[in-house]
């Protein structure tokens, strides 16, 4: 079984490590219809489109303040 002859001090471990540790850049795009930041390959959660066509009714949010 192979033993490491010297041991690895915390800087050469953690940069090691630190690829798998870190967290990947979301990828964001803007809807072509209200130029809202959505996912790719989604539908607008704004205005309800997706790939230029209407794919489904927003919906409304309503205010507190009507009860």
């Amino acid at each position: 079984m192979a033993v490491p002859k010297q041991r690895q001090n915390k800087s050469r471990r953690d940069r090691r490590r630190g690829g798998q540790e870190r967290l990947k850049k979301v990828n964001v795009v803007y809807c072509g219809n209200c130029s809202m930041p959505v996912l790719p390959h989604r539908v607008c959660s704004h205005c309800g489109f997706y790939a230029g066509k209407q794919a489904m009714v927003p919906k409304v949010k309503k205010s507190k303040s009507s009860k």
